[in-house]
């Protein structure tokens, strides 16, 4: 991001006292995913981020029991959705973007590097001619330094790559939806071993978010429940993030962050839905389409991944 965007993007933030986004979370357990509804409380238009779709990975069963949640939520406030927001293609719940768009409308949208992605793991499961890996299936592609509205809120997306080249995150007004590019202060920030991941280009990410005014609001895509604590929590701030976040607090140079990163990447072991998530998510939540016989199919890589 350019200099004048990032004081674009501040300035977004600083004016927000007339236009603070009304926020409702939603968070799924078992996929340990933060979904938001974000509204303008003038105008009742909204927007989705990152969705849940449920999946039983056991049995191949899916519902829309989370989706179903948010659904309701519009309804009971009468609100208008305009966007169905994805912060990068998720590796560890597949999204309900397409349900909800088609239970309430509106824009399913990503950043213009999800290309990217879509070239690698279209490969990797062997998608066919029939995917067309140029962002085509989502409806609109987000580039660095974008600006679009909710009602009167403005919104500037902000490229955030490191965890995925794909990651953006969305500044809207005084509040900023981050993704996995970073979490709460006592767990840290995201791996960058996925394909197209880089520590170095995360730690500049995750500078670039904060030299945000000191009182931006940040809210995470996920929380962990890390030792010590014994509450789910997913929104903090620019500033507690500086003083305290384990692996990005102020004074950690870009050298030790990428060494702190690439040897704690090593020890993870894979999300337990990164297969189902990722064949899914890079379509942007449309399964795959029906065979011959009449049902869905999700891959299976051996030795893949």
């Amino acid at each position: 991001m350019t200099d004048s965007v990032l004081i674009h993007a501040s300035n977004q933030v600083s004016s927000a006292q007339r236009n603070i986004p009304i926020i409702k979370a939603f968070f799924d357990k078992p996929t340990f995913t933060v979904t938001y509804v974000v509204h303008d409380e003038e105008t009742k238009k909204a927007a989705v981020v990152d969705s849940v779709f449920d999946f039983d990975p056991a049995s191949g069963r899916t519902s829309f029991d989370s989706a179903s949640k948010v659904i309701q939520y519009v309804k009971d406030q009468g609100l208008t959705v305009e966007w169905l927001l994805e912060t990068h293609a998720h590796a560890d719940h597949l999204s309900a973007a397409p349900y909800l768009q088609e239970k309430l409308g509106g824009k399913i949208a990503i950043g213009e590097h999800i290309v990217e992605v879509q070239q690698v793991f279209g490969k990797l499961f062997n998608a066919g001619t029939e995917f067309q890996r140029d962002g085509s299936d989502f409806d609109h592609l987000f580039a660095d330094g974008d600006t679009f509205t909710i009602g009167n809120i403005d919104v500037t997306v902000m490229h955030v790559p490191g965890h995925t080249p794909a990651d953006i995150a969305y500044v809207i007004g005084d509040a900023v939806f981050v993704g996995d590019t970073m979490f709460m202060p006592d767990y840290g920030s995201a791996r960058a071993d996925f394909p197209g991941g880089d520590a170095r280009q995360l730690y500049r990410s995750l500078r670039r978010i904060l030299q945000l005014p000191r009182t931006t609001r940040l809210f995470m895509c996920h929380d962990y429940l890390p030792e010590g604590r014994d509450q789910y929590v997913w929104e903090t701030t620019v500033a507690a993030q500086r003083e305290g976040n384990i692996h990005a607090h102020d004074g950690i140079s870009e050298d030790d962050f990428v060494k702190m990163r690439t040897t704690r990447d090593k020890t993870l072991d894979m999300p337990r839905l990164i297969l189902p998530s990722v064949q899914v998510n890079m379509r942007a939540g449309h399964l795959p389409p029906v065979e011959d016989n009449g049902v869905r199919y999700l891959k299976l890589p051996l030795n893949g991944v």
